[in-house]
């Protein structure tokens, strides 16, 4: 039972995000350069071990920061860590050994993702306290998740190209976007308590106009990067769902605020798994 707490506790269901862009980074590095099977295997299982590592390190610290605030929000008040669940210091420990987790999964894959493993840390840690000083911390957050395409590419190639980058740009802008989507739930609650968001601080008109622009620049992204790749029809028509499922997420939010959380999960992991699977599908058939 105790391992079901820790897992709902980091949210391992939102690994739904981000694991499947990384994935797709690594189907597009392994196909591009001829990775050997006997590298890339061994590779895979160290960036998935630094993945998970990483998140619930990040989730961990977040509850311990987050934990008095979360009391005394609606929302959040029966999290693990404010209804005693699970103790401060067993949380400690996961995130302190899940950090070192990390680090030496970062080294196993090469001395450049090691020691970029430690900045990387930094922001993964830091991305917590930001709310307090800052509104872009959506973007912060949409940068966490956009370390991993790079990150994955790193790992295989310990060189960037364009194509990660655009990758990573695309999840960066898509990630914002849903987040300023997300944090519309807490507008009230982060007023009264001198917390920012760009709900909170400009307003939700403006907070969800600014969400489509970074959904729109998401597009705009994948449209890039699939031009350079170049990508065949398989993944163009993946392109065109992503982009209908954005429209269809705004458009739940519009029709109410009550969908912000159908919108905020169904949506967006549907998203991601659906653009490795036409990753997948593209680099294999065509």
């Amino acid at each position: 039972m105790k391992i079901l707490d820790y897992g709902r506790m980091i949210k391992f269901s939102h690994s739904l995000f981000a694991l499947p862009f990384a994935l797709a980074s690594f189907v597009l590095a392994v196909d591009f350069f001829e990775i050997p099977s006997k590298i890339w295997m061994i590779k895979l299982l160290w960036i998935l071990v630094a993945m998970v590592s990483a998140r619930s390190a990040a989730m961990g610290f977040n509850r311990i920061v987050d934990r008095h605030l979360d009391a005394m929000n609606p929302r959040t008040k029966d999290r693990e860590l404010p209804k005693g669940v699970l103790r401060l210091s067993s949380v400690v420990l996961f995130v302190v050994l899940s950090a070192l987790l990390f680090l030496f999964s970062a080294g196993m894959l090469n001395r450049l993702c090691f020691w970029l493993a430690f900045p990387v840390l930094a922001i993964l840690l830091g991305y917590s306290y930001l709310k307090r000083v800052w509104a872009g911390t959506h973007f912060i957050l949409g940068l966490s998740l956009a370390i991993a395409p790079s990150g994955v590419w790193l790992a295989l190639t310990e060189k960037l190209t364009l194509i990660p980058i655009l990758l990573s740009l695309a999840v960066m802008v898509w990630t914002a976007g849903f987040d300023i989507l997300y944090a519309i739930q807490d507008v009230t609650f982060d007023r009264k308590h001198h917390l920012h968001s760009i709900p909170a601080d400009m307003s939700v008109e403006k907070a969800i106009d600014i969400s489509r622009l970074c959904h729109g620049l998401m597009v705009v992204f994948l449209i890039l990067l699939h031009s350079i790749l170049p990508a065949h029809w398989i993944l163009w028509l993946g392109t065109c769902l992503i982009a209908f499922l954005i429209f269809y997420e705004h458009f739940l939010v519009f029709r109410s605020y009550k969908n912000i959380n159908k919108a905020f999960f169904n949506m967006n992991s549907t998203i991601s798994v659906m653009y490795f699977a036409f990753v997948l599908l593209d680099r294999m058939l065509l």
